[in-house]
């Protein structure tokens, strides 16, 4: 049986994953417009005929620099 503390403890994690989510769209919505990204010496595209391929491997190791530079910086705070 589920108890009412568990109800608004599930109800917040919710909350939370929600507006989680509406961060990343945001982000990927406002990463369009900068123009550099997607764009940096050693990402690969190959194009041949009507086929296409990307790979953005110096822009995925970029940002995944700076979300674990970002998401530490957050532990350490809340941490404290």
């Amino acid at each position: 049986m589920i108890g009412m503390m568990d109800l608004t403890d599930f109800g917040k994690m919710l909350l939370m994953l929600g507006g989680l989510i509406v961060l990343l769209g945001l982000i990927l919505v406002l990463m369009g417009r900068v123009p550099f990204l997607g764009r940096l010496p050693g990402d690969i595209t190959y194009r041949r005929g009507n086929f296409s391929c990307y790979a953005p491997i110096v822009t995925c190791l970029l940002l995944s620099l700076l979300l674990t530079i970002l998401l530490n910086l957050i532990i350490r705070l809340l941490g404290k």
